[in-house]
């Protein structure tokens, strides 16, 4: 279930705002690799930060 609603979730931005959307894409692909890993280890922390505080 929690894999339907990141799909859910992931797919807003692209559908009410596609031109938005592209320009985050754009701007995503200027970063270096270890900005990309920072944000990566942010988002799991954050997540096993709520599955913490929700269980």
């Amino acid at each position: 279930m929690a894999l339907a609603w990141v799909l859910v979730i992931e797919g807003l931005l692209p559908f009410l705002s596609p031109a938005t959307w592209r320009r985050v894409f754009e701007q995503a692909l200027r970063l270096r690799d270890g900005q990309i890993r920072f944000l990566g280890l942010a988002s799991m922390m954050g997540g096993a930060l709520l599955l913490w505080l929700m269980g």
